[in-house]
């Protein structure tokens, strides 16, 4: 199985991941968990990442894509693999293609999480963090016995400034600038599936793993 998962900030794209990626046997390749390998591992293309990051400049394609065609090398891409986060763009997108001819191989899918942006937003919004030993809460899906209290230490709950909700428009509407297009790229491939995000992480997997079959 050869697959990327593609959705806005909030469609739970990470547990999907890991729930599928699991069930394939397959590796879940993240461009988060790239980047931090690569710094880690002060490889050539991590010290040229970290030195835009320092700067605090967005690490271009070409070395984000010089990574995800790295890693397709190791051994454990043979039996397939989980794209997640990447691509970002239709460049990154037609980057992947070629690469993919390269390598003699195809996409078996593209599974795309489909969630309302009012959906999001209340996911999003409602989270609070601990300031003591951060952990967190949901005013509506998992709220504290007392508001604004931490079950685990009795620390004091905040709204981070990413949570809140302008914040979380902006994302939206980055994305939908950015990464939708990709959607219409893979949906013209015919490779596209789209499976709905909301209700629980067990229901949403069963309708992904179905989709795929």
């Amino acid at each position: 199985m050869r697959l990327i998962l593609v959705g806005p900030p909030g469609a739970g794209k990470g547990t999907q991941a890991v729930h599928l990626a699991a069930h394939f046997g397959i590796p879940h390749i993240s461009t988060g968990d790239l980047f931090r390998a690569n710094i880690k591992g002060e490889t050539e293309l991590g010290k040229l990442a970290k030195s835009y990051m320092d700067a605090g400049n967005l690490v271009p394609d070409s070395v984000t894509n010089a990574m995800l065609e790295d890693r397709l090398t190791h051994a454990d891409t043979a039996p397939g693999f989980l794209l997640d986060g990447y691509p970002r763009n239709v460049g990154q997108a037609e980057f992947l293609a070629e690469v993919l001819v390269k390598k003699s191989i195809s996409l078996d899918a593209v599974l795309e999480l489909s969630i309302p942006n009012e959906e999001i937003i209340k996911r999003l919004s409602g989270r609070r963090v601990c300031r003591n030993c951060g952990t967190t809460s949901h005013v509506i899906f998992d709220k504290p016995k007392v508001d604004g209290v931490c079950d685990n230490c009795g620390g004091e709950l905040y709204q981070r400034e990413d949570d809140k909700e302008e914040v979380i428009a902006n994302r939206l509407s980055v994305y939908s600038e950015q990464t939708e297009p990709i959607v219409a790229f893979y949906k013209n491939l015919g490779i596209l599936k789209a499976i709905s995000a909301v209700g629980e992480v067990s229901e949403i997997s069963a309708n992904a793993i179905a989709a795929l079959k």
